[in-house]
């Protein structure tokens, strides 16, 4: 690319020896006195510095690891310190280079493996540490601080924290040796100005607001300006809507190499030395032509996304938030005011700049509004990094509980964080043998059903069985006095003999029949038919639906020939034998005996069932003389992450991870658990696994009009997980980030791949394809070095990921199976051409 020159090489602000200011000089020494240091100070007051001044300018004593929050920054720094001759290597999961340097640039998430396993730095600088705050990353730095060994330094940075006290006696209490070194003087001072206020005159085709604002600004000195804007629509079109009303008396010539990594409406931004800058777009786009013009002073206007915010390495003289919301996995959300003190940050530049300008717009987002905030972690727990280490415990032989819970001990909190086993733990035996603390709270709680049986005893309740009526006992009806049973209970009679109960269960009209010990026993009593004149018989309607007749009236001859023998079989079958006919006042009864007619009763020990005996809840007989139910029942019923592992099966009952608990333990959040229901899916191809991985970091972005939660992955994650949701890693049994139509454009482009600008749209950008990409290929990374397991389809799943990236990052292509017709047409449609809006 051809160089472009830089107008301020000459300024001697830029080129003069930079001399350590006295806070800085602070955490130096403490740096050499080999504590961990926790600096606090504004956005470019020179935090990096102190670094550098630590590794003597790039030649320090030890190994030293720099980690940043994005790849973009850290092939930023890498690049700014090799062009001062250091030796520096990179890691960044997609990137992996000169790793035996003495300085290694890096994102957290690519070490955090190497500092638990202790192959530890000498010093780790952990930049924009407020990242453990985050909701999506903010585990990896907890746990990576929290488990770094003593013998390496700390060195976190930031400047939106507004407790760093907290971090420290975080620190002291892992027994590590910290000091806070605070520093609230920003090097370039802010001052806020309307824009619209100024009184300049513009001319007539500047009408919309923001080139107004913006060109009122320009006018007055203000620029450059950099715009945050909530969304890439509304960045590109405020930019774009800049460039059509703005003149440019003097356009940016480009080169055809510049003009080769961007499209025409960039193009024409640019050119207008106007640019919007988001992450759909390409890095070539971002890092290697819109950071290094704006950085050299050569665009007017850059409009950024919010969500870039801190990704963003280089400032302007002024900034402005076109939005005070923000939209987060579809969620509108306000921006916060560590965040907004972040974006006001990037105002003024060090060393050009002797005040840097906050402009003030129409949704009134001030300089008061942006400031710092207490620094708390998320309220989730690092599943894959606890079942590790659980993982590892086991294996040595010791409690696999024991190990996680002593991990947690060791977070970034004042509340302690239950795995709900820790009672458990201190009292392992108990008589209800149960192994987490939520299990023991319900069991406690609950209540015994109890029943009295036939001897005059409690039974534990049991379920109801059929019975012939006959043989079912019940209790006298209250009121009448009965002798008291032979074990001093209450003395139980036939329930034939409750004519009460006996009408309720069958129905109709009941008749004595004959007397049982003393009882009268009942029998069923139902009018069948009418005598009419001529010995007709009209046939009740009840009658002709028990025996199906069709015809009302039959003769006396037909009754006795036709249905008399069919009523006694139809009740023999009924359960409820005939006794009798009985004909009176001209009309005709059938009585039935009820002895085998089946109802549902309890049955106790002695086998007697019993209708509706008395019942009682009593506590669990294995509370009763156990010294911890009062302490157990002072345990939370919710569902702690201990039993939820072990209702996902990812650990039995001793805490030991499962074959599935240990794949999950090999990838970050929610990755492992639907790597490990695809690979149990045995109907899974691996070779089509392998590249539907992509579509674990899919979003919403890639299944355009598709079901973003379609895909094989999604229905082996439903088979195995149902539909439940658990924060931070399940959404409706999904991934939280799955998004279905990322691996047909992985898949494509293994095949062709320039073929990348194909598959744009207005929601999907090559930024974002790069992304995809980045991430698919750093999980087969990560999968072809995971540990062995002893299972055929998790080796070959192995040797499927290495050949995968072989032909991935070999000039030389494999064959794949051809697309089904539905990814053909999917992709013909893609491929249409496509008109860019301006």
């Amino acid at each position: 690319m051809t160089r472009i020159a830089n107008p301020f090489e000459n300024h001697q602000a830029l080129n003069q020896l930079l001399v350590p200011d006295l806070w800085q000089h602070d955490a130096i020494k403490h740096l050499r006195e080999g504590h961990d240091v926790i600096v606090s100070a504004p956005t470019g007051a020179g935090k990096t510095l102190i670094f550098e001044r630590w590794s003597h300018d790039g030649r320090p004593k030890g190994r030293a690891v720099y980690t940043v929050p994005t790849r973009a920054l850290a092939n930023d720094k890498m690049a700014e310190w090799r062009r001062r001759g250091w030796n520096v290597g990179i890691a960044t999961g997609d990137l992996a280079e000169n790793l035996s340097a003495p300085i290694i640039v890096a994102t957290l998430e690519a070490q955090k493996q190497r500092l638990l396993t202790g192959d530890a730095p000498d010093l780790l600088v952990v930049d924009e540490y407020q990242m453990i705050g985050d909701p999506d990353r903010g585990l990896n730095y907890e746990l990576a601080i929290a488990q770094t060994p003593p013998t390496t330094q700390l060195l976190l940075l930031s400047g939106s924290v507004n407790n760093p006290q907290h971090v420290e006696q975080w620190l002291t209490r892992l027994g590590r040796r910290a000091r806070t070194i605070q520093h609230d003087q920003r090097p370039v001072p802010l001052e806020e100005v309307f824009p619209l206020h100024l009184h300049h005159d513009l001319p007539q085709q500047i009408k919309s607001y923001w080139p107004r604002f913006i060109a009122k600004a320009l006018a007055e000195d203000l620029g450059p300006v950099l715009i945050f804007a909530p969304r890439r629509a509304a960045a590109e079109k405020l930019a774009m809507e800049i460039t059509r009303q703005l003149p440019a008396p003097h356009p940016l010539e480009l080169t055809n190499e510049q003009k080769h990594f961007l499209d025409a409406p960039l193009t024409k931004a640019l050119t207008a030395r106007v640019a919007y800058h988001h992450s759909g777009l390409s890095y070539a786009a971002r890092a290697g032509i819109i950071e290094p013009l704006a950085k050299t002073g050569q665009l007017r206007v850059v409009v950024a996304t919010m969500g870039l915010a801190a990704g963003i390495n280089f400032s302007l003289r002024s900034v402005a938030l076109a939005a005070e919301t923000y939209r987060r996995q579809h969620i509108e959300q306000s921006l916060r005011p560590d965040e907004i003190l972040q974006m006001l940050g990037r105002a003024g530049r060090r060393g050009i700049d002797e005040t840097g300008f906050v402009l003030v717009c129409a949704n009134q987002v001030r300089l008061r509004d942006g400031f710092r905030v207490d620094l708390s972690r998320t309220q989730l727990i690092d599943w894959s990094r606890l079942l590790a280490i659980m993982a590892n415990a086991a294996d040595l032989q010791q409690s696999p509980y024991a190990a996680a819970v002593a991990v947690q001990e060791r977070l970034f909190t004042t509340q302690p964080i239950s795995l709900g086993v820790e009672s458990v733990l201190k009292f392992p035996e108990t008589p209800c043998r149960l192994k987490t603390d939520s299990e023991r709270a319900r069991f406690v709680r609950s209540r015994q059903k109890q029943f009295l049986n036939s001897h005059g005893d409690w039974d534990n309740w049991s379920d109801p069985v059929v019975t012939p009526l006959a043989e079912v006992l019940t209790s006298p009806k209250k009121g009448r006095t009965q002798p008291k049973g032979s074990r001093g209970g209450p003395k139980l009679i036939p329930l034939l003999s409750r004519r009460d109960l006996v009408s309720q269960i069958v129905g109709g009209n009941l008749v004595r029949l004959d007397s049982q010990a003393g009882y009268p026993i009942y029998g069923s009593s139902i009018k069948v038919a009418d005598q009419l004149e001529k010995g007709r018989l009209l046939l009740t309607k009840r009658l002709r639906k028990m025996i199906q007749w069709k015809g009302r009236y039959v003769s006396s001859s037909r009754w006795e020939e036709k249905l008399v023998p069919l009523i006694e079989r139809t009740l023999e079958a009924l359960g409820t034998p005939l006794v009798r006919f009985q004909h009176r006042d001209h009309e005709v009864y059938i009585q039935s005996r009820l002895d085998d007619y089946p109802v549902s009763a309890t049955q106790d020990r002695h086998g007697k069932a019993i209708w509706n005996p008395p019942i009682r809840e009593v506590s669990q007989p294995e509370c009763h003389h156990c010294p911890l139910t009062e302490q157990c029942n002072r345990l939370s019923t919710r569902t702690g992450t201990a039993l939820q592992w072990r209702r996902l099966g990812l650990t039995n009952e001793l805490g030991e991870p499962t074959r599935r608990g240990r794949i999950v333990s090999f990838f970050g959040q929610t990755d492992g658990l639907a790597i490990a229901a695809s690979i149990e899916d045995e109907t899974y191809p691996l070779n089509d696994l392998a590249f539907d991985l992509a579509d674990l970091d899919g979003g919403f972005r890639f299944s355009g009009d598709d079901d973003r939660w379609g895909g094989r992955i999604a229905l082996a994650c439903r088979k195995m997980y149902g539909s439940v949701s658990i924060e931070g890693y399940l959404e409706n049994g999904l991934p939280i980030n799955y998004g279905c139509g990322a691996s047909q454009i992985v898949r494509s482009l293994h095949r062709n791949p320039q073929g990348k600008h194909h598959w744009t749209s207005d929601l999907l950008g090559v930024g974002d394809i790069d992304r995809i990409l980045i991430e698919w290929r750093s999980r087969l990374r990560q999968i072809a070095s995971c540990p062995g397991l002893g299972w055929h389809r998790w080796d070959q799943f192995q040797i499927t990921a290495r050949s995968v990236l072989n032909e991935t990052e070999s000039p030389t292509k494999t064959e794949l199976p051809p697309l089904t017709h539905s990814q053909k047409q999917r992709i013909n449609h893609r491929l249409q051409p496509r008109h860019w809006k301006t």
